[in-house]
């Protein structure tokens, strides 16, 4: 292309350029951020095949518990080998990563979980290809391998299925090694959910062990040699009127196996997959009790056997209760919490509905109360069945105490320390809600010793300039007076008097 001698042409000619620059850099973006996405993904995987692991596991140790021999505790032991080894691999690809975030600048600013120079290609070279670091994780990758099929007898099926291996350089590659097939010039990006795929593998390798474990140790049979009636009530206290239902059943009873009957009461109920549902009508209130018997069948020696238990339940009567969270007297200008519940029902279908007040509901059987006027207010609670009223006090916010600086009372004070005080405070003493009343104004006499007292009066609750120049000239001997001390609380429709303050200077 040739140059334009045109400048205008020119100049669009190179903001074209700029522009297809600028695109590049956008995707270049947007595929190493890609990569992050990815290497977040095979997090996530990893979190649910450890969770999975877990529950592999706790199986076996409660297979190798009920049935306890060497065969069942070796293999015990060789699946906790399996993931204490893939703990130990993963932890070590982790600190590999840790390394290459620490290499590539921190983290960024925009996502500290990314970090700085994610592009750099030379980074990685130099740490896995030049430095042996691949070649180092590499034969951490064989070993392990190695150990975990040991643990699963070098079992051919399972050496199939382990994802953790070193595979073969593709045939059309010029790469002499498998660091440099996986890190070569990658850039930093890249490299990531390359080292996430690893410690995957890991841990899905661990998974086919624990698999060949669990197999080992007690298969997909299901065998029990102890059994214990199991109530499951839909509530342990219910209503007069209302009925009382559960579940009964026999713990760790195998749905493949149809040799269980249950009676409750005497009385016969149906089974199904080894539950049987029973309910009753209840009447009175006090205490009941449910007999359960549980015929068992062996099903190869034919011998039955019983198991038998008494479970109790309460019967009783509907009730609501409203507990003040902080006072039993509502206040106005702030917000009241109240508690209330209703025996039997869910604290989301308890409503309160009041009058006198404003009632705010906060949800789990929380509420709020805002009143504006003194006086009495009635609530309404209704649940179920339930209705009750309740009748509560509304207040104004008692007087606040008047104070020097938020601290000193009426008394003789030094001088400095008079002087350093800014003006009057109100302070609300044992008050369990969170108010601030304000200071309107106050009337201040300066009596100099042996001399005729000034007045003036002061807006608000710090000193004006007058009263301030009267606090300067304290000497010992003077006396101040602050009287007709008025502040506005919350809720309040005008200021209240809360009196007066007098100092001694010394």
């Amino acid at each position: 292309m040739s140059i334009p001698k045109e400048p205008r042409q020119l100049m669009i000619n190179l903001m074209y350029l700029v522009l297809t620059a600028l695109l590049a850099l956008n995707v270049s973006a947007e595929v190493m951020n890609a990569f992050f996405s990815l290497d977040k993904g095979l997090k996530n995987s990893r979190s649910i095949v450890e969770k999975n692991n877990d529950q592999i596991m706790a199986s076996i140790n409660k297979q190798a518990e009920a049935y306890k021999n060497e065969i069942n505790e070796k293999y015990r032991g060789n699946a906790k080998q399996a993931l204490q080894i893939s703990a130990d691999f993963s932890a070590y690809i982790e600190s590999v990563r840790s390394t290459l975030f620490e290499k590539a600048k921190g983290p960024s600013k925009t996502d500290p979980t990314i970090p700085k120079d994610i592009r750099n290609k030379d980074i990685t070279t130099k740490m896995f290809v030049n430095d042996g670091l691949g070649a180092e994780i590499e034969a951490k990758i064989k070993e392990t391998r190695v150990k975990l099929l040991a643990l699963a007898d070098n079992d051919k099926d399972v050496e199939a299925s382990l994802p953790l291996d070193v595979e073969a350089l593709p045939a059309n590659t010029n790469m002499k090694s498998w660091s440099e097939f996986k890190f070569k010039q990658m850039p930093i990006a890249a490299v990531f959910p390359i080292l996430g795929k690893i410690q995957s593998d890991s841990k899905n390798s661990a998974t086919a062990v624990l698999n060949y474990c669990a197999v080992k140790v007690g298969g997909d049979d299901i065998k029990f040699d102890k059994f214990t009636p199991a109530l499951s009530a839909d509530k342990s206290y219910v209503i007069a009127g209302d009925k009382y239902a559960a579940d009964v059943f026999l713990s760790a009873y195998s749905t493949s196996a149809d040799n269980v009957s249950i009676s409750v009461n005497g009385s016969g109920i149906a089974v199904k997959d080894g539950v049987a549902r029973y309910e009753t009508t209840t009447s009175g209130v006090g205490e009941r009790s449910v007999n359960v018997s549980i015929n068992v069948r062996n099903p190869l020696t034919q011998k039955v056997d019983n198991y038998s238990k008494e479970f109790k339940y309460e019967v009783g009567q509907r009730s609501v209760a409203v507990s003040l969270d902080k006072m039993n007297v509502f206040y106005i200008g702030v917000d009241n919490p109240i508690s209330v519940s209703a025996a039997g029902v869910s604290s989301n279908d308890v409503k309160v509905t009041a009058s006198g007040v404003a009632v705010t509901s906060e949800g789990g059987g929380k509420f709020t109360i805002r009143a504006t006027t003194p006086g009495e207010a009635t609530l309404t609670v209704t649940g179920g069945a339930a209705s009750q009223t309740f009748k509560y006090r509304v207040k104004r916010i008692p007087d606040p105490v008047p104070m020097l600086g938020a601290k000193h009372r009426s008394k003789a004070m030094p001088n400095g320390e008079f002087k350093a005080q800014g003006g009057i405070a109100s302070v609300l003493e044992n008050f369990d809600f969170e108010a601030k009343c304000d200071i309107v104004g106050f009337e201040t006499t300066y009596l100099p010793k042996r001399q005729d007292p000034i007045t003036a009066q002061n807006a608000g609750a710090r000193w004006n300039s007058q009263i301030q120049d009267y606090i300067n000239k304290a000497k010992p001997g003077d006396a101040y007076f602050f009287d007709d001390i008025k502040c506005k609380c919350p809720g309040d429709a005008a200021p209240r008097n809360i009196g007066g303050l007098a100092f001694k200077i010394r």
